[in-house]
């Protein structure tokens, strides 16, 4: 273990928050040491966003396959878990990369704060204090357990989700939220006859039903059953199968499957050991630490980012907050600013949105105006076989300005960027429909969504000079 004993900035938590936050610590000039209990690159890195990507990817890779009659479920199946773990070691082996030759010390073990200053640091009964100027604590978050469902057996988490040897014949999903969406449709595309189970009125809970609308039909050319407005109450498992017992409408019902999976959710890692009560670093309810728009907490010289903090537990609004606290260390002005933080599910079709949604807009009494346009007969999209969807544009309807919008279809991930650079900028429908975009290509899609906006903008000009 290392004899660090002080340095200026220790980072807690090595997930995409903690490594960011550490590399610019370092790059900044501080002398920084980042403590991770478990794996380099944390929850995102080993059992979140890259293997469920990796595996989510594979699944469209077979469902081609099988298309063409050249694919073998379990084969591929195996083919996928050996391609996953290798894409995990190489994230895993870059991030310990760019800590050490960014000057960081790694320190292996569970960091406990004895007071504001100080930190133990517990490697297989072995300790080291380790004294900071600064912290900033990343220690993430883990998925909820409900009491009637411990993870065990036949219930599984995400985590235990991603690892399962063989395709399961089987699966009911306890949550339709994206995680749930996601890890269901992947399977199903492997050959799992899948279950979601959502207590609300859609599945996707959060987004608009005019963008939900093509995941759900895709979700049954899938052949995944959805059950809405239903409560799961409890399990029996036996040796090879595992019954959940559920209501919907006042009435008992009861569905059968090879395993359960429970996705209604992540708990902040702010319990434990970690010893924010010892410093008198006080939680919420739900177990997040308040933060001012530097990520300070009620300690300023302590700063929290990511899933324990308030907002949606996103990656790379981790990674995000990362660079504003290590810049706050300084003494940069820099502060958050959460308007063009993109929201994505990575199911089939993809859904992406970022700043104000259409409906949240109407809520707020926020005049509006809407661009909007489809992959329906985008030239790219219909090489690919992907023509559902369509981009939407949330505008100002006097200055055009760009404040929100949503893509559901082909790529959308990767297209939400330009909207959300629009949105960051200022800029308007106008400077989106006026780029030229390369053909024939998925982002003209979004260049003739602003066009139709921009169209709208002088059909009212035009109306009201008239009158």
């Amino acid at each position: 273990m290392s004899k660090l004993e002080s340095v200026e900035t220790l980072v807690i938590g090595s997930g995409p928050g903690g490594y960011v936050a550490a590399l610019r610590s370092a790059q900044l000039g501080m002398k920084t040491a980042i403590v991770e209990r478990s794996q380099l690159g944390g929850v995102c890195t080993h059992v979140g966003c890259i293997p469920s990507k990796a595996l989510i990817a594979e699944s469209h890779r077979y469902d081609l396959l099988k298309e063409f009659n050249h694919a073998d479920a379990a084969a591929s199946f195996k083919d996928a878990q050996h391609f996953k773990q290798a894409i995990v070691n190489k994230q895993a082996g870059g991030v310990h990369y760019l800590l050490k030759t960014a000057g960081v010390s790694i320190v292996e073990g569970e960091a406990s704060l004895v007071d504001e200053h100080t930190a133990v640091i517990n490697q297989s009964g072995q300790e080291q204090t380790i004294s900071f100027k600064y912290a900033i604590l990343a220690t993430g978050s883990r998925p909820i357990e409900l009491q009637a469902f411990p993870v065990g057996g036949r219930i599984l988490s995400s985590t235990e989700a991603l690892s399962l040897p063989q395709v399961p014949t089987s699966l009911i999903v306890v949550g339709g939220g994206y995680i749930g969406v996601e890890l269901g449709q992947m399977y199903a595309k492997f050959g799992t006859k899948v279950t979601i189970l959502e207590g609300g009125e859609q599945v996707l809970p959060g987004f608009e039903a005019d963008l939900t609308a093509p995941v759900v039909r895709q979700l049954k050319a899938d052949g995944i059953h959805m059950i809405s407005g239903a409560t799961a109450e409890k399990v029996v498992q036996n040796a090879d199968a595992i019954t959940l017992h559920y209501s919907k409408n006042q009435e008992q019902h009861h569905v059968t499957a090879e395993y359960v999976l429970v996705t209604i959710g992540r708990k902040p890692n702010t319990d434990g050991k970690l010893g924010l009560e010892r410093i008198g670093l006080p939680v919420t309810s739900r177990g997040l630490i308040e933060t001012d728009e530097q990520c300070r907490t009620a300690i300023p010289h302590i700063l929290a980012i990511g899933d324990i903090t308030a907002g949606p537990t996103l990656a790379h609004k981790a990674s995000y907050e990362a660079r504003i606290a290590a810049e706050a260390i300084i003494g940069l002005t820099s502060v958050v600013d959460y308007r063009a933080i993109p929201l994505v599910v990575f199911s089939h079709p993809e859904l992406a949105s970022v700043g104000l949604s259409e409906t949240e807009a109407r809520a707020q009494a926020i005049p509006i105006m809407i661009g909007k346009a489809a992959f329906a007969i985008n030239g790219r999209a219909l090489a690919l076989r992907e023509t559902e969807g369509f981009v939407k544009i949330v505008a100002n309807p006097t200055t055009g300005i760009v404040i929100g919008a949503q893509i559901v279809g082909v790529e959308a991930s990767t297209l939400i960027s330009e909207l959300a650079l629009a949105i960051e900028m200022g800029a308007t429908v106008e400077d989106l429909a006026m780029t030229i975009h390369p053909h024939p290509t998925l982002g003209e899609v979004i260049m003739e969504a602003a066009e139709n906006a921009v169209r709208k903008m002088m059909l009212k000009s035009k109306k009201e000079q008239q009158d």
